[in-house]
């Protein structure tokens, strides 16, 4: 077995220290009071508890919890993590070392078994799903694919950004990105832009030829007025400049050396199987974005895994600045003008601003908002599928164990990351704003899965199951199908009475 297997049990350093309510009501609160009372700032100085692993079955502290799960965000970074104080429980390697043994052991042999048997969804059913869809946002259907699911023990890196070369496009798609290019030129060069058209034709998937101005739309970025657009967006990109200038290219403020150093050490480690993100070129673009957002939100500041909310936007505006047929995973962005960095830099900046303003509860203290959302799922989950929700709590699974990193990374660490983008759309063409739409994304996923896990019968395996979900293969038609069933639960559930009221578990 690979060491990198066990990496699951390892503890995120710094991102989540402070003070919280109780995770549940008349339960003990799973959050570590804080020593230092900097919210949303990581400190290597702060006193870690014992990691002496408790017997009990019920945490009483987030320390616990951390020890027993998986990171939420890194993983293979042994080398790095040992440097910074970060330990694992003897006890519990131990205890996984010999349950992920012992599970191999009595599985060996019947993986290919098992692999064949992994349910595909029929191409009625993608085709009714995608139909649907089409209804509900009066859009035409997306061609359907037929997904080829691999084993959930193949991939090399779980809950890694996988590379960015998509599968080969194919004369329907590229026939209907022309169809919808159609429906959207005249919109975007309207004098005054109508933003709820844009946001029904978004929602369905945005052609790439216009997804950047679309993106800077829908976020609020740049005005619906046509004539105001290019003065606001000269206007903002220079105001990031002075912003850069100011905090980050001076001597930085001794009250915000922790959050630095925490940028510096994450940004190297990011997405891995991603060439384009380790050149450094890129990982000094990135520190940028992420130390002037924390500084200008103190009230959070840097939280791990903000990095992967920064990707999207990156990757969506350097696509607009090179050429259609460049290959982005191994793209040098030296290459491109200082004038091309710095628009892709300051936009990037400036949407990531105004996409976390609907979720920053996400991230200040104890990450309250997290909280509140995974015990929803684990409510709406009870509700809509017992049956599923029966098979974890029987064999010992939390929602927080899996959904935690689900909710923090926007499932940016579960999908492709061509699949994220087009997530995305969906997200930003929520008139409402995504943060409560997420969570119904979150419940439609998890009962993707459905048969799958039910086939598990053992915490190990559902816990290796979710932490390395099969979605390597997945398409913008995956995504499709998961948002239109998302809709389906958000429309039938939101304004039910007793929605998201807890329950007996």
């Amino acid at each position: 077995m690979h060491l990198s297997e066990l990496s699951q049990f390892r503890v995120p350093h710094g991102n989540m220290d402070g003070i919280g309510d109780t995770y549940e009501e008349g339960k003990p609160s799973f959050w570590k009071k804080s020593s230092k009372a900097v919210p949303g700032r990581p400190s290597p100085k702060r006193d870690l508890r014992s990691n002496s692993f408790k017997s009990s079955s019920t945490s009483t502290s987030f320390q616990d919890f951390q020890e027993s799960v998986n990171d939420a965000w890194d993983l293979a970074d042994d080398d790095i993590c040992g440097s910074t104080g970060v330990t694992i429980s003897s006890r519990v390697s131990q205890s996984a070392a010999l349950s992920v043994i012992n599970n191999h052991r009595n599985t060996a042999g019947s993986e290919e078994e098992r692999s064949s048997q992994q349910p595909i969804l029929s191409e009625q059913k993608k085709t009714e799903a995608i139909q649907r869809l089409a209804l509900l946002q009066n859009s035409q259907a997306t061609p359907t694919v037929n997904a080829q699911h691999t084993p959930h023990h193949a991939r090399q890196f779980p809950g890694r950004p996988q590379p960015l070369r998509g599968l080969p496009s194919s004369g329907s798609r590229e026939g209907e990105e022309s169809s919808k290019l159609e429906r959207f030129q005249p919109l975007l060069e309207s004098t005054l832009l109508n933003l709820e058209d844009l946001r029904q034709l978004s929602w369905s998937g945005i052609p790439v030829k216009v997804r950047a101005i679309t993106w800077r739309l829908l976020s609020g970025y740049v005005p619906a007025n046509l004539e105001r657009r290019q003065q606001v967006l000269e206007q903002k990109r220079q105001d990031y400049w002075n912003l850069v200038k100011q905090y980050f290219n001076t001597d930085r403020d001794e009250a915000y050396e922790d959050t630095y150093r925490q940028i510096h050490i994450d940004i190297p480690r990011m997405s891995p199987l991603i060439a384009l993100f380790q050149q450094q070129t890129v990982q000094e673009m990135f520190e940028r974005i992420l130390y002037i957002w924390a500084i200008r939100h103190p009230a959070s500041g840097y939280v791990q895994g903000m990095n992967d909310l920064v990707t999207p936007f990156y990757i969506v505006f350097l696509q607009e600045a090179i050429p259609a047929d460049s290959d982005l995973d191994t793209f040098n962005v030296s290459q491109l003008t200082k004038e091309q960095r710095d628009i892709i830099e300051a936009d990037s900046f400036w949407c990531l601003s105004k996409f976390l303003d609907g979720i920053q509860d996400n991230y200040i203290f104890a990450q309250l908002g997290i909280q509140r959302k995974v015990n929803q799922l684990k409510e709406l989950i009870q509700r809509i599928d017992s049956a599923l929700h029966r098979h974890l709590q029987q064999h010992g699974v939390d929602y927080l164990q899996f959904s935690f990193r689900w909710m923090n990374n926007l499932l940016t660490r579960e999908l492709p990351l061509y699949c994220t983008i087009r997530l995305w759309d969906t997200y930003l063409a929520e008139s409402d704003g995504f943060a409560s739409f997420q969570l119904y994304v979150c419940a439609a996923f998890l009962m993707h899965w459905r048969q799958e896990l039910l086939q598990e019968k053992d915490f190990q395996g559902l816990m290796l199951m979710l932490q390395n979900l099969p979605t390597q293969r997945w398409t913008d038609s995956e995504i499709s199908i998961v948002v239109a069933e998302a809709y389906r639960l958000k429309f039938t559930f939101a304004d039910a009475p007793n929605h998201l009221q807890s329950g007996d578990r």
